[in-house]
């Protein structure tokens, strides 16, 4: 898999998608680049009227005439509507759990930590970890069910299926902390923990379905974390509205990406069989310097080599990221701006 590999690891045509967070930023744009390749796809957010605008934009990028496309409003946020989400997704998929869940929602509300409400804290932490744990829990208990023992002809016809995948969506914020992002950045690191937990749990499963005599999944599922950087969307525009002047100078070099760039470089990453997926380079490096005890994509000789440059580089590049911070604070004083 991953860096010497040629295989296609991610095939989505003629397969179902359940996206949330699909009707704005990287999710449509996720929606339209998956309509493109012949997926089926159900998008979830709040709003009915964006989802309504989302399903007539990407069923124009449909690759095939008979594709389907599902809209439904929930708040990602409730463990019961998360699993209402996966029901009415089954239903309409032919009573057949979807192939793909990609837990998409999530916002950022940044600022500095005493500064902001105990309530957006909390806020924050329902909309980008629970929100995605809620609906991984119920995802894999519906995919991880386990059948009786199957004649040996079904056992290898289950063994050459595709596998079923589970995406999260976090941040680059989960492999570096950055001052302004303390409402934000912990939920979003919370879900690495979550997704390098389920990875290896899920060896269990997959484990199972090797045996004659027990019972066992039907079929083996992947987990993918993708790690994203600065989009450039609605929701950026959003939380400038809040953020710290000490995080926009933080950042105000770093590189940005369009919706279309990062859901094409995520898609990309997937495709290839990684893991923990980055979208451009320098959340590349931040990746390799955090990647502490989750797996490396491939073979991990390039995540490892470019760990160890990035590992001597860090060395240099933190005490200038907390300089800039120090000296902003002895500059502008330690006041919300």
């Amino acid at each position: 898999m991953g860096f010497f590999s040629s295989k296609q690891h991610f095939p989505v045509e003629g397969r179902t998608v359940l996206l949330t967070g699909g009707s704005s930023g990287m999710g449509r744009a996720l929606a339209k680049k998956l309509a493109e390749q012949g997926a089926n796809v159900c998008i979830v957010a709040r709003n009915q009227q964006k989802l309504d605008e989302t399903i007539d934009y990407i069923k124009s990028h449909a690759k095939f005439p008979n594709q389907r496309f599902l809209a439904i409003s929930a708040d990602c946020t409730s463990a019961t509507e998360n699993t209402r989400i996966l029901d009415e997704t089954t239903t309409w998929n032919n009573s057949t759990p979807p192939d793909i869940i990609w837990a998409n929602a999530g916002s950022s509300s940044p600022g500095l930590f005493i500064d902001t409400p105990l309530e957006t804290h909390r806020a924050q932490m329902d909309m980008n970890y629970w929100s995605s744990f809620y609906l991984a829990h119920a995802s894999l208990k519906l995919w991880l069910s386990p059948s009786s023992p199957q004649d040996k002809k079904e056992k290898e016809e289950a063994k050459r299926a595709e596998p079923r995948h589970f995406i999260i969506t976090s941040s680059v914020v989960a492999f570096v902390g950055l001052a302004g992002y303390t409402p934000y950045a912990p939920a979003k690191a919370a879900l690495k923990s979550l997704a390098d937990s389920l990875r290896m749990e899920l060896n269990l499963y997959s484990g199972s379905r090797q045996s004659s005599t027990h019972p066992s999944p039907t079929s083996e599922v992947k987990i993918h974390l993708v790690c994203p950087a600065t989009i450039l969307s609605p929701g950026y525009d959003a939380e400038n509205e809040t953020k710290h002047a000490v995080t926009k100078m933080l950042e105000e070099d770093d590189p940005k990406q369009t919706s279309e760039q990062v859901a094409e470089a995520a898609l990309k990453g997937l495709r290839r069989g990684d893991y923990v997926i980055t979208t451009q380079w320098l959340a590349h490096a931040m990746r390799v310097c955090a990647l502490g005890g989750s797996p490396r994509n491939g073979w991990g000789i390039v995540d490892v080599l470019f760990g160890w440059v990035m590992g001597v580089a860090w060395l240099f590049i933190a005490p200038v990221l907390e300089g800039k911070v120090w000296r902003w604070g002895r500059d502008h004083g330690c006041a919300s701006a």
